[in-house]
């Protein structure tokens, strides 16, 4: 039996070039929208298991929260897919669990609100659920409008000096206002009005964190020139130290004025990092470690709360009814919760005061245990990874400083909050991203979201193919052409 015979030239065919032309670069959207399901599956069903635990018939509040669940992020996801095709698809979906998760919580924690309510015989206050998933919407708004609008977020660098001011004005805003349009809990950090009350605190992280990007690349010789060598390192020079300096005294001036030392310690570890990243020098780390001791020790003498905050975080049960009650009642919900928790719905939350804002991490640990807990805290994990990706991917110097910067100030929060809340850190006020019940948190870092995704459409979007330049006259083929007999040729 003969072999075979090969095929010929002619049944395969190839392009011009004897080179195949390359497949379509891949957008991974379907991964996207495959985990967005998923994500909406996990929201449906906890929704149903709180319910069921509060011994309630499954109404149709929960389908008015999941309707309006699937509709914002599915619009969201078609939103990233016509102007960021190329994006991270994990970005997306991690947010759209953390916030299903927050809503869950929070519509729990209206559930026992309204039992206690009806046991004290008063009335039944509005759901905060319904409250939230509006917050929600507009942070969509506000994420597809810089979607859209930032056609290239480079452009951001050439307003950064304004936008920094910008974060400035917004910081002093709440300290030049009367305690009565701007104090809240003890922290002036607020602007309220009748029917309107947001934190601009918020927004000033993002738009300082642009500043910085666009000052570190624009004077970036300014912070590499060479300093003293003390110690193996080499430290900044005196004369170059005036930003960190600056940006020192602002944070001092917040918690003055303020007495917000959440967003103090935020701003100021962020722009930190940045330094470091920017430059790749220890010594501007161990210059803003040392500021940072500085200013601590300043605030603890001179300031009467900071004083509290640090008598409280040492010895939580000295004044239990007092001051010591809030990590109290938040440590024991986290030992009531232990490994596997309490499941939802079937938890005490609510005895803990702000759960819903500042303390939302130890219904979250009561009702789900320390499993649960680690789980979420994974997911916060994963999206800043993403984010360090992104910023080691992008071509820029703009854009690495930037990502890496919104992704930090994450990680940095995530850290704040939970180290307060089991006492791990002094209690500081910062909110959990994208899970606490608030409107200025959640449009602050939906922006964010946007600006992150920005980036990282940029820095897995194929280079552009350019086109082949006309080969010269004098470098082209030539042919001999004969003229036909009694014809023209």
């Amino acid at each position: 039996m003969s072999a075979p015979a090969p095929p010929s030239a002619g049944a395969f065919p190839s392009p011009p070039g004897g080179f195949a032309p390359a497949p379509p670069p891949s957008t991974r959207r379907n991964v996207e929208l495959l985990l967005l399901g998923l994500a909406a599956v996990v929201t449906t069903v906890s929704l149903v298991l709180v319910e069921a635990s509060q011994e309630q018939s499954i109404t149709w509040e929960i389908a008015k929260l999941g309707t309006a669940y699937l509709a914002l992020f599915g619009v969201a996801h078609l939103a990233v897919r016509r102007f960021a095709p190329f994006a991270d698809p994990l970005l997306l979906p991690i947010v759209a669990l953390l916030n299903g998760v927050g809503l869950v919580l929070i519509h729990r924690l209206d559930l026992a609100e309204a039992q206690d309510a009806e046991f004290a015989s008063s009335p039944i206050p509005s759901p905060d659920a319904n409250q939230q998933v509006l917050w929600t919407g507009l942070g969509m708004v506000v994420f597809m409008a810089l979607l859209i609008a930032l056609r290239d977020y480079r452009t951001l660098a050439r307003y950064a000096y304004t936008l920094g001011l910008v974060g400035l004005i917004a910081l002093a805003i709440p300290a030049l206002l009367p305690d009565r349009f701007s104090q809240v809990n003890g922290a002036k950090i607020w602007i309220r009005l009748p029917g309107f009350s947001m934190q601009p605190g918020e927004f000033a992280k993002i738009l300082l964190i642009i500043f910085f990007a666009g000052v570190l690349v624009a004077k970036r010789d300014l912070f590499t020139a060479a300093g003293k060598h003390m110690f193996g390192m080499e430290l900044p020079r005196a004369r170059d130290l005036g930003p960190i300096l600056v940006v020192w005294l602002v944070c001092i001036g917040v918690l003055v004025l303020e007495k917000d030392l959440g967003t103090s310690l935020l701003i100021f570890c962020t722009v930190l990092v940045m330094l470091y990243i920017a430059t790749e020098r220890v010594g501007w780390v161990v210059v803003g470690l040392g500021l940072l001791s500085i200013g601590f020790v300043f605030a603890y003498q001179a300031f009467g709360h900071v004083r509290v905050r640090v008598s409280t975080w040492l010895h939580p049960f000295d004044d239990y009814s007092n001051t010591g009650y809030q990590i109290g009642q938040s440590l024991f919900g986290l030992a009531t919760g232990g490994l596997a928790g309490t499941g939802l719905g079937s938890g005490r939350p609510s005895q803990v005061p702000f759960a819903k804002t500042d303390f939302i991490i130890s219904a979250i640990g009561e009702e789900l245990g320390l499993i649960g807990l680690t789980a979420l805290l994974m997911l916060f994990c994963v999206f800043v990874i993403r984010g360090l990706r992104t910023a080691l991917a992008v071509r820029d110097s703009f854009g690495k400083l930037l990502a890496a910067g919104l992704s930090f100030t994450i990680a940095i929060q995530l850290f704040v909050v939970v180290g307060g809340v089991t006492k791990l850190i002094p209690l500081t006020g910062l909110t959990t991203p994208f899970m606490s019940y608030g409107g200025s948190s959640l449009l602050a870092n939906y922006a964010l979201l946007a600006l992150l995704i920005k980036v990282s459409d940029a820095a897995r979007a194929p280079a552009p193919v350019r086109k082949r330049a006309p080969e010269p006259l004098a470098d082209a083929p030539t042919e001999l052409v004969r003229k036909p007999k009694g014809g023209v040729a």
